[in-house]
């Protein structure tokens, strides 16, 4: 009996030092670099760079501009309206001309920095496209809010936004008429494309975890020499051409384009421009592609792309498997298209292209490194806008 008992104790002993070993082996260490996923708590999922910076912070209503300290890439510096008051919009309606305060067209013209916030729910049919001015932030964390069924965004000749966590779907083409894009100029314009987002001549913007679908043109634009943009977790869905990135073939100012397109969700539904990419450069880091119809990253006029950590996945059709398009004649084959910690399911394959570095060249303020694709449906598990509750981590 003894021996029974002396014999048990040694095969517990064992089995609690096996499945202790077993279980630091795979628990994170928390001397992780920041540019890996972190840990919130010992019971959170595994979250993104940039989640993990604010998310675990129960008091994130009372600090909300804390936001503006977690951009990633080329936006990083993007400030919105971190150093200014915080604006709450109560009432849903719209004047494209003589905006009520109150309203968000109200909140976006103004010339001091704004943080903008909203009272409630609410869906904003607007009518006419939205001149948002610059270091403006439109938060919509705790809140449904959706901007649809009309003309949509324009950032046009402005510096540090950020948009986050609202829906933007269905826009329309604006008419032709005036818009105030700021208390002193009212201007006629000729009437904007149906974007999602469009942004213009523009510098220091992030767009994070907002939901576009069904636009009449692209989804999020940006074009006309803007730079210094950050594009994540985002959810796109239900759409033709997602994001441009480049006016035309021709327009050589758009060379100084810096953005990066990270975490986001490129749901199905989608056919080509996950992004497009003319001139500038595109560092397209820890993206989940459900499918495409025609292509998922695609440019023309010698864009230099740099796809990193991404997780692809094919339609079922057979003459959509490749990532990548190039709308050009021979001469592509010169052009810096890389693939790195890609992942290919279902038949994807990435065509790259050139030689020599195409690293992105990030400043220390706006460095990370991107995790390997098998992460990626981790990372963005969250994308679109988040179901934030007052008093508890989003």
């Amino acid at each position: 009996m003894a021996y029974q008992i002396s014999l048990l104790l040694l095969c517990l002993l064992f089995c609690a030092s096996t499945m202790q070993a077993h279980k630091q082996s795979y628990m994170p260490k928390r001397t992780t670099p920041n540019f890996l996923p972190k840990f919130l708590s010992p019971k959170s999922k595994l979250m993104n760079t940039i989640d993990s910076c604010w998310r675990s912070n129960p008091n994130w209503v009372s600090n909300r501009n804390a936001l503006a300290d977690c951009a990633i890439g080329f936006g990083k510096d993007a400030t919105g309206g971190k150093y200014g008051a915080i604006y709450v919009v109560t009432d849903p309606s719209d004047d494209a001309v003589n905006p009520k305060p109150g309203t968000l067209r109200y909140g976006v013209i103004q010339s001091e920095p704004l943080w903008i916030i909203f009272k409630g729910d609410m869906v904003l049919n607007l009518e006419n496209e939205l001149m948002v001015n610059s270091f403006k932030t439109i938060d919509g964390r705790g809140v449904k809010v959706e901007i649809a069924n009309g003309p949509c965004i324009t950032l046009e000749g402005v510096s540090h936004v950020i948009i986050h966590g609202i829906s933007i779907h269905d826009c329309k083409p604006g008419k032709p008429g005036l818009v105030r894009s700021t208390q002193e100029h009212v201007g006629q314009r000729e009437g904007s494309d149906g974007d999602g987002i469009s942004v213009f001549a523009s510098s220091n913007i992030w767009v994070d975890h907002c939901f576009l679908a069904r636009c009449t043109d692209g989804l999020l634009d940006v074009i006309h020499a803007s730079t210094g943009i950050t594009i994540s977790n985002n959810y796109f869905t239900q759409h033709d051409k997602v994001m441009l990135l480049g006016h035309r073939d021709g327009y050589t100012a758009d060379k100084v384009m810096k953005i990066t397109v990270v975490f986001n969700h490129f749901g199905p539904g989608l056919v080509q421009r996950m992004p497009r990419v003319r001139y500038g450069y595109a560092h397209v880091a820890n993206n989940k592609y459900d499918e495409w119809l025609m292509y998922a990253i695609g440019g023309s006029s010698d864009p230099t792309i740099l796809s990193e950590g991404n997780y692809f996945v094919a339609s079922n059709d057979p003459n959509a498997k490749e990532v990548t398009k190039r709308e050009s004649g021979e001469d592509w084959k010169d052009w810096k298209w890389r693939s790195s910690k890609d992942v290919f399911e279902n038949g994807a394959y990435f065509v790259p292209s050139g030689w020599g570095s195409c690293a992105p060249l990030y400043t220390s303020n706006q460095l990370f490194t991107a995790a390997r694709g098998s992460l990626v449906p981790i990372l963005t598990a969250d994308a679109g806008p988040l179901q934030c509750v007052s008093g508890k981590a989003c």
